[in-house]
């Protein structure tokens, strides 16, 4: 999956390597996911990493809460390298985390990476030696970490001090702007010892993570001022369907637009029944229709109105769209540059044959009273017309002919 030259200057200078994926030191935004299976269920897991690894998810991360959550995943480790399936797995702790990695060392190796919470990993007098011996553990194994924040389990006993401390002021903040600085504290505190703790810089990533827009703009732009570490980027508990789309690709996006975040998880709650990999296939075309990296052919199609009354069109679009999602593993690994490549799908005369001149490769299809058939153009120029009962089937054709004619194959050793 080949990046465009980034549009702005990234605001991550350190670099960390997890298990060959490069996340911050300018290097491409990741996409990231996470399993919501019992990682128990070898099985289960283990076929749903597979999904959201095809998918295109380039790190997936795994709760790991349990005794037998951390014994089944060097198993499953194992089952997907058998399968030819590398995606880096990533350990999400909370609570009692020191425990099953000290107690599992076989889960320790395995894992690329350790997500650690600051705001739990221990209270009082606990909290310090536990999140110490998470950090002598990370060393040990050499694994990189996120330090990841969340204000629904943020460190208590921080907050409460700057609130007394804000409440001295002649002129307090309010209670939200003390809870933003809480989360930047927290994770740049916490950052700060496990360097001391021994874990070079080079192998911590950020994040400080909330549910609402405006709260998340703010506080990873003041995050971003105040440490060179990079971020990992993720609107919490973002919520279903539209409704979590929409707010996480508005917080996201202005964030992106300023250089801030190297990697990036959507937290979509799954609709009944619903895939685990819309998460993924959102966050490709967040990055994509910002022109931060490419993916996938993605479809430009009409909206429709009085002049497409016919749903043809929109059931082309669908169909075209799901053609090339399905493709594009077997398409990646054959050919050089193919995510790149546009395709038009448009319902009629007045913006269809522009359009399809100006992707890679359009159909223009006939709107109500306009003549029964579907010019194709490739690369700008017209090149075969279309009519009958099957011009979605021709039309895919095509554009399999038109990948092995325009994109050269990948030299296999």
């Amino acid at each position: 999956m080949e990046a465009p030259t980034q549009p702005f200057a990234r605001h991550a200078t350190v670099a960390v390597d997890i298990a060959g994926v490069q996340v911050g030191g300018g290097a491409p935004i990741v996409v990231q996911s996470m399993t919501n299976t019992d990682t128990a269920d070898i099985a289960a897991t283990v076929a749903q990493v597979r999904a959201l690894a095809e998918a295109g998810s380039e790190l997936v991360r795994m709760t790991v809460n349990t005794d037998e959550a951390a014994a089944a995943v060097a198993p499953i480790r194992d089952a997907l390298a058998a399968g030819g399936c590398e995606v880096p797995l990533i350990g999400d702790f909370h609570y009692n985390g020191h425990k099953l990695l000290r107690e599992h060392p076989d889960c320790a190796q395995a894992l690329a990476k350790f997500r650690i919470n600051p705001g739990n990993v221990g209270r009082g007098s606990k909290r310090d030696t536990q999140f110490a011996e998470l950090i002598e553990l990370a060393c040990r194994h050499d694994k990189p970490v996120r330090i990841g924040v969340n204000w629904g389990s943020l460190d208590q006993e921080l907050l409460a001090r700057l609130m007394d401390a804000n409440s001295a002021l002649p002129e307090p903040q309010s209670a939200q702007q003390v809870m933003r600085e809480a989360l930047v504290r927290s994770s740049i505190d916490s950052a700060a010892r496990a360097v001391e703790l021994g874990l070079a810089s080079e192998r911590i990533i950020l994040s400080a993570k909330v549910s609402t827009v405006q709260d998340l703009i703010a506080v990873y732009t003041e995050l971003a001022a105040r440490t060179r570490h990079p971020l990992h980027l993720g609107l919490t508990e973002a919520g279903m369907g539209s409704k979590g789309i929409v707010a996480s690709s508005a917080a996201l996006a202005v964030l992106l637009q300023q250089g801030i975040g190297d990697t990036i998880r959507i937290s979509l709650t799954p609709e009944p029944g619903g895939d685990r990999r819309r998460e993924v296939i959102v966050a490709q075309e967040l990055l994509q229709t910002m022109g931060l990296r490419s993916f996938a052919p993605l479809v430009t199609a009409c909206p429709g109105c009085g002049r497409t009354t016919s749903t043809y069109f929109q059931a082309l679009a669908q169909s075209i769209q799901q053609h090339l999602r399905e493709r594009m593993p077997a398409w990646r690994r054959s050919h050089v540059g193919v995510e790149r490549m546009a395709v038009a799908v448009m319902g009629c005369v007045v913006n269809g044959p522009g359009e399809s001149k100006y992707a890679n490769i359009g159909i223009s299809l006939p709107g109500t009273g306009e003549r029964p058939v579907a010019p194709v153009y490739e690369d700008g120029v017209k090149t075969v017309t279309l009519k009958g009962e099957h011009i979605a089937e021709e039309f895919q054709q095509l554009v399999e002919q038109y990948v092995e004619r325009s994109y050269p194959r990948r030299a296999h050793p």
